[in-house]
């Protein structure tokens, strides 16, 4: 199998793996238990804090963990119900159709903007955020176990990213970035899937979207899922220890510019939605459009050869829409519902390049002769 759909899942690191197989005989106890096996799991759990916190630059009392990126989104996104929340139309569908259902006119304001798109791999740039608009709403009015006020200063706005496809590609540092808040994987950095993380600042307002325990502070209820975060933890600790991101700058990049080098001298009507110049994208993210041919169906014949792409989002897999990142990037249907996402990771190799582009021309050339759209670029 030649795969090239890292960018919706990443197969297990072989130190996750053994990582998580110990955790299940070791570890197997209630993380909450006050006996000594459940002191043992939390000891592991705290460890993946650190290794996770330290990765981006946070306090490990900054993280808490989720069952995913789509939680975590929601779980901001739900905090500011009733606000004002800005983002874009790139943004993942945890973060749009959320904001859509509860966003308000309320201050203080929310803005959420990924850093790259994981359908382009483009890197974004965040807006100019005026973080001092007064806001007279008591909603984040609250106070911990000790009668202490969680938030004191509701004058300001707070800036939330998606750095779901940025962890492990580049280096991350979540001060540097300015930011309030920010959602992790652990399935797209070589963990399993089910885990996720928030980065939680320092005096931000937040509300539980999971209520009913005091796990995690009390702002994420429920049993801890172990065996996942020690797996997180083991990803995280690859990630620091070969700093992969310069892995992906230099011997993954090559692959991705291979292939579309490859894909514009030998395909005609091909067109590049990611701009791959240095510094535009993210270095693994290739999204190619082929005139007169049809995503979905350039994904099966691709299948049938044993190679597994992608025709944008995985968690939109199933809808007939075009992408709506496409969409709101070129207003083009046929771009939209013509195009297909080659994903690399760190074990991609230039045989996978060669294996598509024995496969990718014919594919094309079939699907073009047999629709109604003309394959001629100029037109």
């Amino acid at each position: 199998m030649t795969y090239l759909d890292y960018a919706a899942t990443t197969p297990m690191l072989p130190e996750v793996i053994k990582a998580m197989h110990e955790a299940e005989k070791k570890f197997f106890a209630n993380a909450s238990a006050l006996h000594t096996p459940g002191h043992l799991a939390m000891n592991e759990i705290e460890h993946a804090r650190e290794l996770l916190a330290k990765l981006i630059n946070a306090s490990p009392e900054e993280i808490i963990f989720t069952s995913g990126a789509s939680e975590s989104n929601n779980a901001v996104i739900r905090t500011f119900e009733g606000c004002k929340i800005e983002t874009s139309p790139l943004e993942h569908h945890s973060i749009f159709e959320s904001v859509r259902r509860f966003s308000g006119d309320k201050l203080p304001k929310l803005y959420s903007y990924m850093l790259a798109n994981n359908e382009t791999g483009e890197i974004l740039s965040f807006p100019e955020i005026d973080r001092n608009e007064f806001a007279k709403s008591k909603l984040f009015e609250a106070v911990d176990d000790w009668g202490k006020p969680l938030v004191t200063d509701r004058r300001k706005s707070y800036l939330h990213s998606d750095l779901t496809q940025v962890l492990g590609k580049l280096p991350v540092d979540v001060k540097a970035l300015g930011l309030d808040y920010a959602t992790l994987s652990a399935h797209k950095i070589g963990g399993p899937i089910g885990v996720g993380a928030l980065y939680i600042k320092k005096g931000v307002p937040f509300s539980p979207l999971i209520i009913g325990g005091n796990q995690e502070g009390k702002r994420r209820g429920g049993t801890y899922n172990t065996v996942g975060i020690i797996g997180f933890g083991a990803a995280a600790e690859r990630v620091l220890k070969d700093q992969t991101w310069k892995i992906f700058d230099t011997e993954v990049r090559k692959l991705r510019d291979a292939l579309a080098e490859r894909i514009l001298a030998k395909i005609p009507g091909s067109s590049l939605n990611t701009n791959i110049a240095y510094g535009a994208s993210l270095p693994n993210i290739l999204n190619v459009s082929f005139k007169a041919a049809e995503g979905e169906s350039i994904q099966l014949y691709l299948d049938a050869e044993g190679i597994v792409v992608s025709t944008g989002s995985a968690c939109a897999s199933g809808d007939i829409k075009p992408s709506h990142v496409l969409m709101a990037k070129t207003g083009d249907a046929e771009i939209a519902h013509s195009s297909v996402r080659f994903s690399f990771g760190l074990n991609s190799t230039m045989t996978d390049v060669k294996k598509v582009m024995e496969v990718l021309p014919g594919i094309i050339d079939r699907l073009q002769k047999i629709s109604t759209i003309s394959s001629d670029s100029s037109k």
